[in-house]
């Protein structure tokens, strides 16, 4: 009976560390559990976002937001301070039109009748009156010899269309002239007065250089050679404009420094005008 008792003793000390390791395992593996369960899944794993290259490519080569667009434009120089298309700056319309070669068969065209008016005035030494009268007299024996040879050769006489101006074109260029005459008149008061001597500097060398060119050529083809540069010059100018507005100014630039140096030494040392008197308050 005493050799029974310190076995039974021993058993119940191995068998309480036994459960002691076994519930300590168990703990563990339970928080090892816990962790597992908790960590996310790779079903709930959100896929990676690919990015095509052609939108990365977009994006880094996409010009910049719009507010700064307007400061951009605004610092591009154009030629003589022009901020509207060039189609606006010529008036708009079928006028603008014609000059920028929109529809090329109505330009050229005009550009040929006018060639050869030219032709017949200058060269062939033609007058006014003279060619007038040969084109009525051509078209009004043409239009008769064929009204009354209609009824012989059994076909239908000649449709003579009913043409008249109508009036309210002709008071729109009326009124149009008159306004630029007048805003003329204005412009060369304002520059007699003695106001601003940089634009009567400018309208003195303008008037001088048509005078000295005017003497080259005789009215008819001053105006003749001024139509041709108003078909030519605009267009080539619209499909050229960035590279001539780069040049202008360069040279834009170069004049200022000139007449900087001028307005020193001589301008500034001329008396102007004299100024209007001040309202007295």
């Amino acid at each position: 009976m005493s050799e029974e008792k310190p076995e039974s003793f021993m058993e119940k000390i191995a068998d309480k560390i036994h459960r002691h390791d076994s519930s300590s395992s168990s703990e563990d593996e339970s928080d090892v559990k816990k962790k597992f369960d908790n960590a996310p899944s790779a079903a709930h794993v959100p896929p990676s976002v690919v990015v095509p290259d052609t939108e990365v490519s977009a994006a880094v080569s996409s010009p910049p937001s719009s507010s700064s667009s307007p400061t951009m434009k605004s610092k591009i120089y154009r030629l003589f301070g022009r901020q509207q298309p060039v189609h606006k700056v010529l008036g708009g319309g079928k006028p603008a039109d014609i000059f920028l070669w929109r529809n090329k068969k109505i330009s050229g065209t005009v550009l040929s009748v006018a060639t050869v008016i030219w032709f017949l005035f200058e060269l062939l030494e033609y007058h006014l009156l003279t060619l007038v009268c040969h084109i009525l007299i051509f078209t009004l024996a043409v239009l008769f010899l064929w009204s009354n040879a209609s009824t012989f050769i059994n076909k239908a006489p000649p449709r003579i269309p009913d043409v008249h101006i109508p009036e309210n074109a002709l008071l729109e260029f009326a009124s149009a002239l008159r306004f630029e005459i007048n805003r003329a008149l204005a412009v060369l008061r304002d520059i007699a007065s003695g106001k601003d001597l940089k634009k009567f500097l400018a309208v003195i060398a303008g008037l001088w250089v048509v005078s000295v060119v005017g003497g080259w050529f005789n009215f008819l083809t001053l105006v003749y050679l001024l139509f041709v540069l108003l078909h030519t010059v605009p267009v080539l100018y619209e499909k050229y404009e960035d590279q001539v507005d780069a040049y202008a100014e360069k040279a834009l630039v170069e004049l200022k420094k000139h007449y900087a140096v001028v307005d020193e030494k001589v301008l500034s040392k001329i008396p102007k005008g004299p100024l209007k008197d001040k309202k007295v308050a």
